[in-house]
């Protein structure tokens, strides 16, 4: 903002200069500092909580495929379900973090899903299972919230890897559950005196009151922005009151979003496909016992405790190095490598030690490409990031029912030869990731134009003179000043060059 080399900036500064942002330039997954860290481990906790009850049913499906009587189709529709519904809803919910905020976002959502765990106790048909699959999978909404909290809570030197660590112990929920609602289920099956139907019947109560708990702590112990809550920042006038109009908008004229909502699709909803798939594919394929099939599945899920970080961490490691063209880089080649691990899983039909092998190598790409993804969309729009956030999410959401109805649901298409398709159709897809281009940092192959400014890119194309006249670009400025260390190297300012040395 010192240096004012175009209308915009003159501009701009003539309303007002904004204030450093006060986002963290680190992490530090120990701490419990108000309103960072506790924002942080309630939007990861909230996420975690909905992938539980999510992909509840996936570990008992032997159960409650004889229960109620299902078919193959069933229980792909209902998986389908399962993760179809939250489309929309993580559509609307890029609206509502933009307009309301992160914080009553997460928790609504989680009370209103909490209603459907208590229900699945009651359901007798296989269209009472698939709506109350659907209504659990609203949850999966969550995900928008906690990457855009983690957005507004720390800066573009560490946004990667806390994007990544929050969305990776949430995805964690999905490993977790593999094995968790087994040992619930035994534990129901003692209570109800070796009842089988009854029991995960019961098991359900525990995720709907994880909801319920979850969504009520949310509430009353997070923060939206590191200034205050929405409500007091629209008052006080220190935050511009957004309409759902004006940022659908911005976001839906952003080609790279619509990028990243295709190439996301097939990193995190590919997880999600796997989480509904593994457990009944070991479970069939290699003639195991319930409780084995589930822990060997788990172990899918429970590569988020590292790998999506990890795919985060190197995002921001290649971004100090090279700029944004570090980060595409990073993406394109986590996310080719999954499909290839993805083919090579499905080679292995034969051998159960093989498949878990190449499962577990499959699982660690596709969660660093989900790292890596939001290592990127936070830097796509400033003033629509809510949206940009939402249609993103809900890519991953509509990736997963693609693969779903393509590669998994017909009785003719043998599971192995889904994971094979799979593969093949996540490669393609991730070329996508070539035509992503930053006028002013570049893309993969083309580097940035040094004389356009991040002000240009986010203020002068977001906002309207009259806007920045009246001060409503002051938060994304205090963005734009952050935002340097996406230039390549030798386009930086010297004053920043010099502090990393």
């Amino acid at each position: 903002c010192r240096r004012l080399g175009n209308p915009c900036r003159r501009m701009y500064e003539s309303s007002c200069l904004p204030e450093a942002e006060r986002k963290l330039e680190s992490l530090n997954i120990f701490s419990f500092n108000f309103p960072h860290h506790v924002s942080f481990h309630m939007s990861w906790i909230g996420f975690f909580v909905s992938f539980v009850s999510t992909f509840a049913a996936a570990p008992m499906v032997a159960i409650i495929r004889d229960d109620l009587e299902l078919t193959k189709p069933d229980l792909g529709n209902a998986g389908l379900a399962a993760v179809t519904g939250t489309i929309i809803a993580r559509v609307i919910m890029g609206s509502v973090c933009d307009v309301v905020g992160p914080r009553y976002g997460l928790s609504i959502v989680l009370l209103l899903s909490a209603p459907f765990c208590f229900c699945m106790s009651f359901v007798t048909s296989a269209a009472g299972f698939l709506i109350c699959r659907m209504g659990i999978g609203l949850g999966l909404a969550t995900f928008v919230a906690c990457q855009f909290w983690m957005s507004c809570m720390f800066n573009g030197k560490c946004v990667g890897i806390a994007n990544a660590t929050a969305a990776g112990w949430g995805n964690l929920g999905g490993g977790v559950t593999q094995f968790l609602m087994p040992l619930i289920y035994r534990g129901m099956v003692e209570g109800t005196g070796g009842r089988i139907f009854s029991a995960w019947r019961w098991a359900y109560v525990v995720p709907g009151l994880l909801h319920t708990i979850v969504g009520v702590a949310v509430m009353f112990l997070g923060q939206d922005l590191p200034d205050g809550n929405y409500k007091m920042l629209h008052t006080s006038g220190q935050l511009e009151k957004k309409t759902a109009g004006k940022t659908q908008y911005i976001g839906c004229a952003n080609y790279r979003m619509w990028c990243m909502v295709a190439t996301y699709g097939f990193c995190f909803g590919v997880e999600l496909t796997m989480n509904n798939i593994v457990a009944g594919y070991l479970f069939d394929q290699f003639e195991l016992d319930l409780v084995t099939a589930g822990v060997l599945a788990s172990c899918y899920g429970l590569m988020n405790l590292f790998a999506r970080s990890i795919g985060g961490l190197v995002s921001d490691y290649t971004s100090v190095k090279f700029g944004m063209r570090g980060r595409l880089w990073t993406l394109w080649l986590f996310q080719t490598v999954e499909g290839v691990l993805c083919v090579f899983m499905a080679l292995s039909k034969d051998s159960l030690g093989i498949t878990i092998l190449f499962m577990v190598l499959f699982s660690i790409c596709v969660q660093a490409s989900e790292g890596a993804s939001y290592g990127i969309v936070p830097f796509l729009t400033r003033r629509a990031l809510g949206v940009a956030s939402g249609y993103i999410g809900a890519g991953g959401n509509a990736g997963s029912t693609i693969c779903m109805a393509l590669f998994f649901t017909s009785p003719d298409i043998p599971t192995y030869d889904g994971l094979m398709y799979m593969g093949f159709t996540i490669i393609g897809v991730t070329l996508l990731v070539i035509p992503i281009h930053f006028p002013m940092w570049g893309s993969m192959f083309f580097p940035g134009d040094p004389t356009i400014t991040e002000e240009d890119y986010y203020i002068k194309k977001e906002f309207t003179e009259e806007e920045i006249k009246e001060g409503l670009a002051v938060s994304v400025q205090k963005f734009c000043n952050n935002s340097h260390g996406e230039r390549a190297p030798q386009h930086r300012p010297a004053a920043e060059e010099a502090t990393k040395v």
